[in-house]
C-alpha cells in the first residue's frame, strides 16, 4: 500500500499530532579543536541535516548575527556555537564540502546569515523544498512537511529564545537538534518515495484550506 501524502496540512490537524522527540545524542561544540574533530566525524557520514539559529531581535533596527549551526546525522547532532568559535576553518571545510549529501530547508536564507560571519564557497546542498515540490506538496515549512510525512508535531516553542546565552538550556538544545535531524529523516523518506513512486498524493479541497485559514486569523 502506497504512503498517503497530502498536498497541504492544516495547523489544526498538526496541533493534534504527538510531539516529536529527538532520539539521539547532542554534542555542543565550543572550541576550534572540538570543531575539527566534529567535522572529521561528520564528513564520514552518508547524509547530514543542516539548520541555523539566530538570536531574535525585538527592537527595530537591531540585527544579530547567526549564533548556532546545527548539523545532524541520523542519530547524533552537533551544535556549533558560532558566537564562540565564529566561521572557523573546520566550519568552512564542512560548508564547502562537495562529497557528502547535505540537506537543509530554505537553505539559501541560512547561507546568507552564515556569510555575514565570513567568506566561503558553498558546497553541494539539497533543499527539501525542491523535493517536496516534486512530490506535489504545496506546504514549505519544516513543521508542516514533517507532520505530513510522519504524523508528528515539531514544537516551535524555543524558536524565539536567546541563542547567544552563555549556556544553552536543554530545551533549546533539543529544539535545535530536532530541526537538523528532521531534515535527514525527510530527505531519506522523500528520496525513497520518489525513487520507488511509493506514495499517493491526496489533494485537500480548497474550501477546507480557506476555512482553516479563517479559523487561524
Amino acid at each position: 500500500m502506497k504512503k498517503l501524502i497530502q498536498n497541504k496540512v492544516d495547523k489544526k490537524t498538526i496541533a493534534e499530532f504527538p510531539k516529536v522527540s529527538f532520539p539521539g545524542k547532542i554534542i555542543v561544540v565550543l572550541s576550534e579543536v572540538e570543531a575539527e574533530r566534529a567535522v572529521d566525524y561528520l564528513l564520514a557520514q552518508p547524509v547530514l541535516g543542516f539548520d541555523t539559529e539566530t538570536r531574535p531581535s525585538f527592537k527595530k533596527g537591531v540585527h544579530h548575527k547567526c549564533s548556532l549551526l546545527q548539523v545532524s546525522t541520523a542519530d547524533c547532532c552537533f551544535l556549533f556555537r558560532l558566537n564562540y568559535i565564529g566561521l572557523c576553518p573546520a566550519i568552512k571545510r564542512l560548508l564547502e564540502d562537495k562529497t557528502v549529501t547535505k540537506v537543509g530547508l530554505a537553505w539559501s536564507n541560512d547561507v546568507h546569515g552564515l556569510h555575514e560571519l565570513g567568506d566561503f564557497d558553498m558546497g553541494t546542498f539539497v533543499d527539501l523544498q525542491d523535493m517536496a515540490r516534486k512530490i506535489g506538496i504545496v506546504d514549505q515549512s519544516l513543521m508542516k512537511l514533517y507532520a505530513n510525512v510522519f504524523g508528528e508535531r515539531i514544537s516551535k516553542r524555543e524558536q524565539l529564545t536567546n541563542w547567544e546565552r552563555d549556556v544553552l538550556e536543554d530545551s533549546q538544545k533539543r529544539y535545535a537538534a530536532i530541526d537538523a535531524w528532521a531534515c535527514v529523516r525527510l530527505y531519506c523518506e522523500f528520496k525513497r518515495m520518489l525513487e520507488h513512486n511509493d506514495y499517493e498524493l491526496v489533494i485537500v479541497p480548497e474550501e477546507i484550506n480557506k476555512k482553516d485559514e479563517e479559523n487561524i486569523s
